[in-house]
């Protein structure tokens, strides 16, 4: 009678744990987190690992049919599509209620390297925006935070290195972008100030490649230019290229374990022009151009570019803004040493990251 009356409350304790462990993952799972820029290349990543890490998402996205055409058959109970964007936070801001975690992907980039001056444009979106996003947050109960900021807001030592303690004045910045970077993340740190009870940690990406790139950004068009064969040449140019995943990795790690208040420094790889342009000889068997172009060539038809846009209205091939970043990252090297020490993260190959990418974008021409 005794074996029978233990095994009987064995089994019964047996599944009491197997509930609740359920219903541990079902909580788990029920963790939303609401992520702006969501169609972008680095929000698309996030918002796909957050789904496969258990989270419900609501994504912010300006265009419903990028929204599709970026996510398809992903739209489920689990990923919710939010329209609007950070000129008009108060028009999305019911639907931060109910969230954990905010990503804050978005930023206005792509059109400030098209030639021309955008500092308005840049001021209220990256700025002002941000503000806005901050304030309805803190409203609909949100408390912790990521953001994402970019190397474009430190400087360097006298050796080339940058860590995450070398931030520029903003008198310091080399151009209209930059400058609204660092004021983004003065706006920040003074909310921080403000808000004790807040946690926000920021991410600072370098030159993002990989798939998904739907904009593209400058990283997807210089892969679907290598492709067409428009690149005219081996610039005297830098980079630091990360693959927008990783930096999605770390994002998630900060959101979890970050400290509040914490830059964390996804960089990635140093790499010059000529270097990348093997790597994209490898992976795609294209043949790389050999011509060396001058930066004071570079200069000079950067120049023509933005006289010419002024007069025609429409978008450069190369801006002044494009050449001031090559000089301005032409050996520099940053350190990963936080996120591996803190996070225990790294870098995929460079050569892994620009190969997915160049598959995506083949598949994405063949389709259309």
């Amino acid at each position: 009678m005794f074996t029978v009356l233990f095994r009987t409350a064995l089994a019964d304790f047996q599944s009491a744990l197997l509930w609740a462990d359920d219903q541990g993952k079902n909580m788990r799972q029920e963790k939303i987190a609401f992520v702006t820029g969501a169609t972008g290349l680095l929000g698309n990543n996030l918002v796909r690992l957050l789904l496969a890490e258990g989270y419900r998402v609501k994504a912010l996205a300006r265009s419903a049919q990028k929204a599709r055409e970026q996510f398809g058959g992903l739209v489920d109970d689990r990923l919710e599509l939010v329209l609007g964007d950070l000129a008009g936070v108060e028009g999305f801001a019911p639907a931060l209620q109910g969230c954990e975690v905010l990503f804050h992907t978005a930023a206005y980039f792509r059109e400030s390297y098209k030639g021309g001056r955008h500092l308005a444009a840049l001021y209220k979106t990256n700025v002002e925006g941000t503000q806005a996003l901050l304030n309805e947050a803190y409203a609909a109960g949100i408390r912790r935070m990521v953001h994402i900021s970019s190397i474009a807001v430190l400087g360097r030592n006298s050796a080339g290195l940058t860590d995450e303690t070398m931030v520029l004045a903003r008198e310091m910045a080399p151009d209209d972008y930059y400058r609204s970077k660092i004021e983004t993340d003065e706006v920040v740190f003074a909310f921080l100030d403000s808000h004790p009870d807040m946690h926000i940690s920021l991410v600072l990406p370098g030159w993002m490649h990989g798939p998904g790139d739907l904009g593209p950004t400058s990283a997807g068009q210089f892969v679907q230019d290598y492709l067409q064969r428009k690149i005219p040449g081996v610039a005297d140019a830098a980079f630091s290229v990360v693959d927008a995943r990783d930096v999605a990795r770390v994002a998630l790690a900060s959101s979890r374990t970050g400290e509040r208040g914490e830059r964390y420094l996804a960089a990635g790889h140093p790499v010059s022009m000529a270097r990348l342009l093997q790597v994209m000889e490898a992976v795609t068997g294209v043949p790389a151009p050999r011509r060396k172009l001058p930066r004071a060539m570079l200069y000079a038809i950067a120049f023509l570019q933005e006289a010419y846009a002024r007069l025609t209205g429409r978008s450069v091939l190369l801006s002044l803004a494009t050449v001031n970043n090559m000089a301005n990252d032409y050996g520099r090297r940053f350190s990963a040493e936080k996120i591996r020490r803190e996070f225990d993260l790294g870098f995929r190959p460079m050569e892994e990251t620009l190969a997915d990418e160049v598959m995506w974008t083949r598949q994405r021409t063949t389709r259309g």
